[in-house]
């Protein structure tokens, strides 16, 4: 007989997902998206649905005025990116991603965060 899997086994699992999407989706915006000049595109969270079937990302953008500029380059440039994934990626199914931004508030507060070192040097 199958055994049911514990809650906790399938939220491990997930966060499992969530950090290795993470760390995979970084690196490909790093190595291959291109931004619009002098925004910075930050990955801050992952959120995976819990059969596995869709990812939800979310970024921050710096100026926030870019923000939906990028979130449109990022929908065009779905497709290739999932591609990528499901070549890094030794699992099944590999989560169907969705862009979106983060919520102001966290922006705003590494926007702070980044100004104080700014005049820190």
């Amino acid at each position: 007989m199958f055994e049911k899997k514990k809650k906790s086994e399938v939220t491990e699992r997930i966060l499992k997902v969530n950090e290795l999407l993470r760390q995979e989706l970084g690196t490909i915006l790093l190595r291959d998206f291109e931004s619009p000049e002098n925004t910075i595109v930050t990955l801050t969270s992952v959120d995976t649905a819990p059969n596995l079937q869709q990812a939800k990302i979310y970024i921050s953008v710096m100026p926030e005025e870019e923000s939906i500029k990028v979130l449109k380059l990022l929908g065009r440039e779905v497709y290739e990116m999932q591609q990528e994934l499901n070549k890094r990626l030794n699992m099944r199914p590999v989560p169907r991603i969705e862009w979106l931004l983060e919520e102001t508030g966290k922006a705003q507060t590494i926007e702070e965060i980044l100004d104080k070192i700014k005049e820190g040097k």
